[in-house]
């Protein structure tokens, strides 16, 4: 199985037919996606990383260690509903019951149109309820649902760059010193400025009072 490109979407297929598995696979092909094929719910949950050991369909089976979501991105889970052992309804059940897995479309195929059918899936959280054949014109449907996936993908990641960047450094400056001078010694100084006005005025008035005065007195030419 290659890896997904940044353009493409990729879609898990359920169907325990094989006509209608390849008939699916080919339309979404068309339709740019990448396709992973399995023929029940219980592979689709392993391939998930969903199923249990103690969930194996044949125990004489070899054990092998199922794709973990942290390994595969889906974007689409499309699955048949009428499925020997587990159905399409079940499996849309496990996968909302994911933490991991709850925010992927699922999208449910029948060849048998029931309305309660219908109605129980879409109540479950299923995307969309295709009747069989699926035509390319339904699974244009499945785009603004796949983009969603795509989107909060994309939105993730910078949030967890961005609480990966380290923060500056923030230095402290030293806050400036402003000396204030005691109150005494601001009333120590206006008396010594008051005592230096009044000096310097009795002066003035001392040197006008030794000057002589000379009243009356006339310039001869």
């Amino acid at each position: 199985m290659g890896m997904v490109t940044e353009s493409q979407f990729h879609v898990l297929a359920v169907d325990d037919s094989l006509l209608d598995r390849k008939m699916i696979e080919r339309l979404l092909q068309k339709s740019s996606c990448q396709v992973t094929t399995v023929d029940s719910g219980s592979k689709a949950l392993e391939f998930l990383g969903l199923r249990g050991s103690n969930e194996s369909a044949d125990p004489n089976a070899p054990s092998s260690s199922p794709v973990t979501h942290q390994e595969v991105e889906i974007n689409l889970i499309i699955t048949d509903y009428c499925m020997p052992g587990m159905t399409g309804y079940d499996l849309l059940k496990r996968v909302k019951e994911s933490a991991a897995f709850k925010s992927i479309p699922v999208v449910i195929m029948s060849s048998e149109n029931v309305p309660a059918r219908i109605s129980r899936c879409l109540e479950e959280g299923a995307e969309e309820f295709f009747l069989k054949p699926v035509k390319l014109a339904d699974l244009t449907k499945l785009k603004p649902h796949m983009l969603k996936t795509k989107l909060k993908k994309g939105s993730e990641k910078p949030a967890k760059e961005d609480n990966a960047v380290l923060k500056p450094e923030i230095r402290e400056e030293e806050p400036s010193v402003i000396e204030i001078l005691p109150l005494h010694q601001e009333v120590e100084q206006e008396p010594m400025l008051s005592n230096n006005k009044r000096k310097a005025m009795e002066e003035v008035i001392s040197t006008d009072r030794s000057r002589p005065k000379y009243n009356d007195i006339t310039t001869l030419v």
